[in-house]
């Protein structure tokens, strides 16, 4: 996967108001064969996106044209539950999207989605309805994610979110775990000639 860089994401969202999702939900387990990270999105939500036929389901919200290249999901409180598999956090990447805003997500999926380069935005309960009824009744409603302030915005509404210090460094470099230690060699090296 190439390497990105997250500070300040502006863009309209998908609303996908359901709790409880799961990852063999976001992708079923009949799609983890592949062993790369790319493809995933292709089944994102499978089984109601598509019909046993491959028909699309035209009342699901992935289906629907007005949220078109929406890069943030919004989803219902609990996102991410059930098995650790990384697949569910690449196939949110690999379909396009950015940031999942939720108001509780699983501690796993969490970190899965972080290394993943896709940032996990828990924001209150009230504050989670209000975005998902906005959305629902404008589809072009612009959302604003601040990573270095760790605010989402939109309309007159704000509220900030909590991030690990160390996840952030690394999204806002665009880091893996490696990366994030090649970043401190010349500190590593400085302390090993201080203490030889």
């Amino acid at each position: 996967m190439s390497k990105e860089t997250f500070h300040v994401l502006t863009s309209t969202a998908v609303p996908l108001p359901i709790e409880n999702i799961d990852t063999d939900q976001i992708i079923p387990a009949r799609f983890l064969k592949a062993t790369t990270r790319e493809g995933f999105g292709d089944n994102l939500f499978r089984d109601w996106r598509f019909t046993a036929d491959n028909e699309p389901i035209q009342d699901f919200v992935l289906n629907n044209s007005r949220y078109a290249g929406a890069e943030i999901l919004v989803a219902g409180k609990n996102f991410g539950m059930g098995s650790s598999r990384e697949h569910a956090a690449w196939a949110i990447h690999d379909y396009g999207f950015r940031v999942v805003v939720s108001s509780f997500f699983a501690d796993i999926f969490r970190n899965n989605a972080l290394n993943t380069f896709v940032l996990p935005v828990q924001v209150s309960q009230p504050f989670l309805e209000a975005l998902l009824s906005a959305v629902d009744q404008d589809p072009t409603l612009q959302i604003v994610v601040d990573l270095p302030a760790q605010t989402i915005s939109f309309g007159e509404r704000s509220e900030t979110f909590a991030i690990n210090t160390y996840k952030k460094t690394c999204l806002m470099n665009g880091y893996d775990d490696i990366d994030y230690l090649l970043s401190l060699n010349a500190d590593i090296r400085e302390f090993d000639q201080a203490h030889a």
